[in-house]
């Protein structure tokens, strides 16, 4: 891979764009491998840049990390009510809502309802489970010959571990994914293209199965299961009643399971092949897995953006915010902000401070799955560092178009034994 010459292209693309055209809400960019150079030609020249003409009409986007907190903390000026994405639900069809996009007191009361699921004893329990079925998937792969890392592994280690997180049927796993990569697609971008129509049909068949499994659980005792705690919890046993609230939590819990942790699988070891340093780094002193998770995280920013709609008029670094206005947090700007994180643009696994970043988000939305994130990667690098002396990507990952979900559908690698 020529490192060099990609940035210099993508850096000579974005400085071409007037800067008053410029849109990073354009899913291609992502796609081509140039979304990290528009972003910071905005942190240099426009940190609070107005987009006249984005998917739902104007919006501001916030590139520097610490205007990114100030917003995302401040949940009484900035609303998160129905708006998740750049981009609107659309006003037929199949609109779900759910908990990430309501403001207190829904949000806090329908969180706090599944947050024991992945409570840090909760996944104490599972790590066992986890490593088992992480060494599995890892000792089923070929040696020495090409294969997608992105099915194999990626994907089938997050699927496994959402399947025990809603206590799903093993032989139906792979729907999660499905469903998952339905939420976040449109005609055009994300990891799968359909029609409005044939995505809503499959989502009503999702909420017919998640109804079903519902019924089930709130007739059995209470287990630790995402259904089960929201079937008995006194304040959302009764969300089965609105349909399209209910799916719209489950669909979060779904995406919010899989993209994040599916997508940072696959850059990690990307990263550890544009960074081969890193990767000796590692194998010289494993300890660094405990460092390694919220490197890769940093780097990767699986969750682009979130948007929020000003309450009232404000200001942010002199520009003035109208009421009613929406403001996008580009997190995977914050993430690569000079001014905030030292040599933004390395990985480095020896990062001093590896959490300091904003992929997960602050304030009361932060991500209530972050530590089952980092935990499901590092356990993944603390099995790889058993079994293979290196993993060779071939050629580019396929890459999404999207601007929401920033991750790969194909990667090609090759493993040599250690």
């Amino acid at each position: 891979m020529d490192l060099m010459r990609e940035a210099t292209t993508g850096e000579a693309e974005a400085r071409s764009v007037p800067l008053e055209t410029l849109d990073p809400s354009d899913g291609g960019l992502w796609q081509r491998n140039v979304l990290h150079d528009y972003l910071r030609r905005l942190r240099e020249e426009d940190p609070v840049h107005w987009s006249p003409t984005g998917p739902s009409g104007g919006f501001w986007s916030l590139t520097k990390f610490d205007d990114i907190v100030a917003v995302d903390s401040n949940h009484g000026l900035f609303s998160s009510d129905r708006d998740i994405t750049v981009g609107d639900q659309p006003d037929e069809g199949v609109v779900i809502r759910n908990f990430i996009a309501s403001d207190p007191p829904v949000h806090d009361v329908q969180r706090k309802s599944v947050t024991p699921a992945v409570a840090p004893t909760r996944l104490h329990e599972l790590e066992t489970l986890m490593r088992q079925r992480t060494g599995a998937v890892l000792d089923s792969l070929p040696l020495n010959e090409p294969f997608d890392w992105v099915d194999k592994v990626s994907i089938e280690l997050t699927t496994q571990f959402l399947a025990t997180l809603f206590d799903f049927p093993w032989e139906d796993r792979r729907l999660l994914p499905y469903w998952s990569d339905l939420t976040t697609s449109t005609e055009e971008t994300g990891n799968t293209t359909v029609s409005r129509e044939a995505r809503d049909a499959v989502l009503l068949e999702c909420l017919e199965y998640f109804s079903r499994l519902w019924r089930e659980r709130a007739a059995q005792p209470q287990k630790f299961d995402f259904l089960s705690l929201m079937a008995h919890n006194p304040q959302t046993r009764d969300l089965i009643n609105n349909p399209m609230e209910f799916l719209g939590n489950i669909l979060l819990l779904v995406v919010g399971g899989n993209d994040t942790t599916r997508n940072s699988m696959t850059g990690g070891v990307l990263f550890m092949n544009q960074f081969p340093g890193e990767w000796e780094k590692l194998k010289a002193n494993p300890a660094l897995t405990a460092n390694i998770a919220p490197e890769i995280i940093r780097f990767q920013s699986p969750v682009a953006h979130m948007r929020r709609t000003a309450l009232a008029d404000t200001e942010i670094r002199g520009r003035k915010i109208k009421k009613g206005e929406k403001v996008v947090m580009w997190y995977v700007s914050g993430n690569r902000d000079e001014e905030v994180i030292d040599r933004p643009d390395e990985f480095l696994i020896d990062r001093e401070r590896p959490r300091h970043h904003v992929a997960f988000g602050f304030g009361i939305h932060r991500c209530m799955g972050n530590r089952a994130a980092e935990l499901q990667v590092r356990v993944l690098w603390e099995e790889i560092l058993k079994r293979f002396a290196r993993i060779e990507v071939i050629g580019e990952p396929v890459r999404i178009s999207s601007n929401f979900i920033l991750g790969y559908s194909k990667m090609m690698v090759r493993l040599t034994p250690a």
